[in-house]
């Protein structure tokens, strides 16, 4: 029995079913290009750790 993990064929475009299935398989880019996009948005000596924060900080 699932547990509302994944998508469904009955709520979601083959579209999105496939974006889902390559980001969830280590085999293909779209799951290493999440990871390392993770990963650099967390890290404070690379440009993507800022740029992710620039908004909050002209809300001030």
């Amino acid at each position: 029995m699932s547990k509302g993990r994944g998508v469904s064929g009955y709520t979601h475009t083959q579209q999105q079913l496939d974006a889902y299935a390559n980001q969830h398989n280590p085999n293909n880019h779209a799951y290493w290009d999440d990871l390392d996009n993770h990963a650099n948005q967390c890290n404070p000596n690379n440009d993507e750790y800022w740029h992710s924060r620039e908004k909050d900080e002209d809300d001030d």
